[in-house]
């Protein structure tokens, strides 16, 4: 241990001082970048590619000097690698399962021939990531490859997989994406960010010396996102998934809205996430963890640290030991040491005091790791903390007060909770809305572990078996038809007034019925007070009045939805499942009538809307089944502790319900979404909403709780607009126009939104081909996937 030849074993453990860092080389690392004389080139069809007269990018190491240059992709790139992953994909795709699952595990001996190149390269670049988890990631996704058609049945690969990642991701990251959607049988582009590319270009060099077909995976560099939004324009794209910070990942969905492309987006890269501190935690334990991972020179996530006040002087005076003598941390620019100033200044004004482990110089990029004591939870400094190693002390007093700052921050990555009762861990863990969860440990990572980013932190899962049906669709699905983006001003879209209806001339014989909306458990009329015609098939006659809603609908709807959430997902299951069965009780009393609603709008026979009916009254019988069937469980872990996952409700979802089988599409996705434990505001088809509204008696005869559900009626764009800029809503699911989804992928980007996008078009057929009628196991299964995201929690044992 430096300078510590003269001190006591007490005196040694009193400091804690950490020895000095052992001697490390790069000399392999740096053999096989003079191999290709310092200019990487793409990886594609198998091979190296370094085409001329393009823009090369330097990358420097830690200390600024020029480590290597990589090139910019054009226009003739793109189709090329594009070309060469599609090809693949029919011969990678066509291989059985075992076929796939021998090929990913030659990759294990390979990477393990290799490792010290390639964990010298990441050294090198920055780009965190050791050989032994790579391997632990083989490992795992080439069990998943051979055991695909077994555990994951009548489910086919999506074809052609974009992975992004921004500058700042990780290659653990970014693999974590790459190796599922390759053993579930996709060929994939991968376009790393700069510090990542060099070990990714060298990842796929040895993947294909391992035997994987020429063009399976494709590397691709450029100089900013931009690059995935021209690949995401080429035909053959089926699929995009990003992860890294969030500036990138909103600017990847605007460019590819409208293509017709399916984007998840996982924002692991500059989320604030707590790390909470009870009064029955071990102190010495829980600020020997946080100093770890608050000061590193180069973090993923910024880490807010709160502190039951009991024990607040015990936690800040261990600090205060352990800080000391600590060295200042570089920061990546002159322009982040005027953040890190900024953010110190203001929380000083503020009233917070500094806990540093040297004094600050006036100048450089350099700061000294600085504690923020008695920062307030809504101060910008805590919310969005600069770059730099500071890190806010936030104090609590009861568990209640230690969730609630938990779930302050707009990010839901992850969480670190130190406490010696298992009891308390579990139960704060299950109330923060996060993905990860660590109880006495920080930062564990396994690919068996499922996360979904909460709230701002993503749209996808990532991880275990629930990460893996990204890169599926069902088998009974056709995959989503390409489009082009349509001129289209965002700004406008859904101010047009609706058409006016003109009614034929009176008979004298009967008076359009005038339905209500239903909002809160109300049956009422829309806050405009005006109401829309209903049209009979073909136009001409006037079959009834509906209300036309608008934005302050919704804004009630997602109201009263949202006080009710939370008390229906603590339900138990089999009080959900009860429920259910008895709307589907409620249904079936009140056939006659809905059947007649339904032969009227649709212009069907009596026995023809009596089946859709039935149907639907069977399909909510089957989701109350669900609901206490699939409730995840514990992980088996490579190492020492335990590990549970859990499905959780979304929140508050809108709902735009396709033209084709308007009672039986809307029954079969309101049961996925109340099953789950989440609360809906439907809007039905603008053309055929009388099955919708005819269904308001029976929610209003059923004992689902007020404001769980609700119908609003009206112009279809008016409230797809409404429900996208609404803050609260997490998820939409849209069947509509191609203007439609081409709007909601790109304004549902902050926050951000998980979609499913149906283009339906007018005329026969319409519905994006979805056969509601048929009640496949793996329609069910899909949409009650969709319906929820995943938490992990990881408990140590030793």
């Amino acid at each position: 241990m430096a300078d510590s030849t003269n001190q006591t074993v007490y005196e040694i453990f009193q400091s804690m001082e950490q020895g000095p860092a052992a001697a490390t080389s790069t000399a392999t690392a740096q053999a096989w970048l003079d191999h290709h004389s310092r200019s990487l080139g793409f990886f594609m069809d198998g091979k190296f590619v370094l085409p001329a007269d393009r823009q090369n990018l330097s990358l420097t190491d830690s200390k600024g000097d020029v480590l290597c240059s990589t090139i910019c992709a054009e226009d003739a790139d793109v189709s090329q690698c594009a070309s060469s992953a599609a090809t693949s994909y029919k011969s990678w795709s066509s291989l059985t399962c075992s076929q796939r699952s021998k090929v990913l595990l030659r990759l294990v001996s390979v990477l393990g021939l290799h490792g010290q190149c390639l964990s010298e390269l990441c050294a090198l670049c920055e780009a965190s990531c050791s050989p032994s988890a790579l391997i632990r990631l083989l490992q795992y996704y080439s069990s998943w490859a051979q055991l695909r058609d077994t555990l994951i049945p009548s489910w086919t690969p999506v074809g052609v997989v974009v992975v992004v990642s921004s500058d700042d991701c990780s290659l653990y990251s970014l693999m974590l994406k790459v190796l599922p959607a390759l053993a579930m049988g996709n060929s994939v582009i991968a376009i790393p960010g700069r510090s990542a590319a060099p070990p990714a270009l060298l990842l796929a060099q040895l993947f294909s010396g391992a035997g994987l077909p020429s063009g399976t995976l494709n590397i691709l560099t450029g100089s900013d996102v931009t690059l995935s939004a021209k690949v995401s324009q080429n035909p053959s794209v089926s699929y995009i998934t990003y992860c890294g910070n969030k500036q990138d990942g909103l600017a990847l969905c605007k460019a590819s809205a409208g293509l017709g492309v399916p984007v998840s987006v996982s924002t692991c890269i500059g989320a604030t996430c707590p790390f909470i501190i009870f009064e029955s935690a071990d102190i010495d334990s829980a600020v020997d963890e946080v100093i770890q991972i608050a000061f590193k020179k180069k973090k993923e996530v910024h880490w807010v640290l709160c502190v039951q006040e009991s024990v607040s002087d015990s936690v800040v005076a261990c600090l205060k030991l352990r800080m000391a003598g600590l060295k200042c941390v570089a920061l990546s620019s002159d322009a982040d040491r005027i953040l890190v100033d900024a953010a110190v200044q203001e929380a000083q004004q503020q009233g917070a005091t500094l806990v540093q482990s040297c004094s600050a110089s006036p100048f450089g990029a350099q700061y000294p790791p600085t504690v923020l004591c008695g920062a307030a939870p809504s101060s910008p400094y805590v919310v969005s903390p600069p770059p730099g190693p500071l890190l806010p002390l936030l104090t609590f007093r009861s568990n209640t007060e230690a969730v609630v700052l938990g779930n302050h921050s707009p990010h839901g990555h992850a969480a670190s909770i130190w406490t010696e009762d298992l009891t308390l861990a579990l139960e704060t863990a299950k109330s923060l809305s996060v993905g990860s969860v660590w109880v006495n440990s920080s930062s564990v990572s396994d690919p068996c572990l499922p996360a979904s980013g909460h709230k701002d932190s993503g749209t996808c899962t990532d991880g275990g078996q629930e990460g893996l049906y990204q890169f599926l669709r069902p088998s009974i699905s056709s995959p989503l038809p390409r489009s082009s983006p349509v001129s289209l001003e965002y700004s406008k879209f859904g101010t047009e007034p609706t058409k006016a209806a003109i009614p034929g001339s009176p008979d004298g014989t009967s008076i359009p019925q005038s339905y209500p909306q239903f909002v809160g458990g109300k049956a009422c009329k829309s806050v405009s007070a005006c109401s829309v015609a209903v049209q009979a098939p073909g136009g001409g006659s006037v079959l009834a009045f509906c209300p036309e809603g608008g934005r302050k609908d919704v804004r009630n709807a997602v109201e009263a939805a949202i006080k009710v959430q939370p008390g229906w997902m603590k339900k138990s299951p089999s009080a959900r499942a009860q429920s259910l069965y008895s709307l589907a009780k409620g249904l079936e009393s009140k056939k006659k009538d809905i059947s007649a609603s339904v032969s009227t709008q649709l212009g069907v026979s009596v026995d023809e809307a009596d089946k859709e009916v039935e149907l639907s009254v069977a399909q909510l019988n089957v989701w109350a089944a669900y609901c206490d069937k699939v409730q995840g469980g514990s992980l088996p872990m490579p190492q020492s502790g335990a590990a549970l996952s859990f499905p959780e409700p979304l929140g508050v979802v809108g709902i735009i319900l396709p033209d084709k089988a308007p009672l039986l599409s809307m029954v079969t996705v309101l049961g996925a979404v109340i099953a789950t434990g989440n609360a809906v505001v439907m809007v039905p088809s603008q053309k055929f909403p009388l099955p919708a509204l005819a269904f308001v008696q029976v929610l209003q005869s059923s004992d689902l709780p007020a404001g769980l559900v609700n119908i609003i009626t009206g112009n279809g764009d008016q409230l797809t607009v409404a429900l996208a800029n609404h803050s609260v809503i997490k998820a939409i699911w849209y069947w509509g126009s191609a203007e439609g989804c081409q709007y909601l992928q790109y304004t549902c980007s902050s926050p951000l939104k998980t979609l499913r996008l149906f283009c339906q078009q007018d005329g026969e057929g319409s519905g994006a081909g979805t056969d509601w009628a048929q009640s496949h196991p793996t329609l069910l299964e899909d949409l009650w996937r969709n319906a929820v995201q995943w938490k992990s929690v990881w408990i140590p044992t030793a």
